[in-house]
Formats: structure tokens, sequence, C-alpha cells
């Protein structure tokens, strides 16, 4: 009978294995990062769809590598999220402004426009994709849920709506009505700017 191959602990394991294991973990999070840079990298290049053998080709790994890091194109859509996640939230604002109703509309509506500009790409692309993605879902309603925040701590004057204008201030300021204004109404960024501006300072007018 052939005798068992002891399994080596981790106290008797040779420099050469741990070496090895070292040396195979560190290609395994290459391959998983590249798997993510090339899904940001064909989605910079226009392809709002890639699919997984697209993306394993873009990343130079095989198609089996790219299941073994994501079960489906849901994992790699929540790992894009939480890999990206830090650069695009910087692009909010975060804190209340000081200034008059009029300067804050503005700068407001400036830290939107340069955030959505920059962004255009991904959030077309989560668009897109979210009625087939649980995460894209989730993700999408946690960050309209923090500029929502953000937009309510910087125009404090909000209160004054009644629920629907209040609504209807929030909807102004969103990515679909800057979409709209930039690419269905061919706006240019300053009069996509105006045209958001005009319609909040008439809701809050009204408001008072």
């Amino acid at each position: 009978m052939t005798e068992p191959v002891p399994i080596k602990s981790p106290a008797n394991l040779e420099s050469a294995d741990i070496e090895d294991i070292d040396g195979r973990r560190q290609r395994s999070a290459r391959s998983r990062a590249a798997i993510i840079t090339a899904s940001l990298t064909l989605l910079d290049n226009g392809n709002l769809s890639p699919t997984a053998k697209q993306i394993a080709e873009e990343a130079g790994v095989g198609l089996r590598s790219f299941f073994r890091h994501f079960e489906d194109m849901d994992a790699l859509l929540d790992a894009v999220d939480r890999q990206t996640r830090a650069h695009y939230e910087k692009l909010f604002p975060l804190s209340k402004s000081d200034g008059s109703l009029e300067e804050r509309l503005s700068e407001f509506i400036s830290v939107l426009s340069n955030a959505f500009e920059r962004l255009k790409r991904p959030m077309q692309y989560a668009q897109f994709q979210m009625w087939q993605s649980k995460a894209l879902q989730r993700n999408w309603s946690r960050n309209q849920q923090i500029l929502r925040d953000n937009f309510e701590a910087w125009v404090p004057e909000l209160d004054r709506l009644s629920h629907v204008k209040r609504e209807a201030a929030c909807a102004a300021v969103s990515f679909d009505m800057w979409q709209r204004l930039r690419v269905t109404q061919n706006l240019s960024i300053n009069d996509a700017h105006d045209a958001i501006l005009t319609i909040l300072r008439g809701l809050l007018d009204e408001g008072q």
C-alpha cells in the first residue's frame, strides 16, 4: 500500500514552498486587478456591455481565470464599484457650503457638473446594465441617497418646500437631468448649469 503523502503544516514548510505560495497569491492578485482594470478600459472606450470573454481578452487572462476570480458579471461589477468608490465619492461635495443661497446653488451645480462630466461613462454604463444587476441597483441607490443628503445639507432652504417641490428640486440635480440637458438638448456645460440653476431658483422662490 502506498504511504500517504504528509500534509505540511505552516511550521514545517520549506522556504521554497512559501515562496511558491506567495508567488501564486501575487499572480492571482495581479490577474484580479487586471480584470477590473480591463473592465474600466472597455467602458472608457465606449463599450457599455462588455462580455466576460472581452474583458478576459483585454486583461490578458483566460476565461477560466476570469470565473475563478468572479463567479458572474454581478460579482465583477460589485468589485469594480468597491475599487473606484473612493475616487468617485471625492468628486461630490461632502460638507455644507457657506454663502448666500444663490452662491450655494451655483457652487453645488458646478461641483455636480464636474463630477457628472468626469463620471459619465460609468454612470451611463450603470444605467444601461442596472436592470440585470443587483449590485448596480444597490450601489446606484446608495449613491443617489448620498447625493440627496449632500444637497439637503448644502441647501437647508429645501426644508420649507412642499414634498412635491422638494422632489422636483432633487430631480433637477440628478444625473438624468444633466444627461438630458447635455445630450438630448445639446446644451453646453455652462448653459446646462444655468438651466438647473433657473429651475432651483423658481422652486425655492415659490417656497418663500
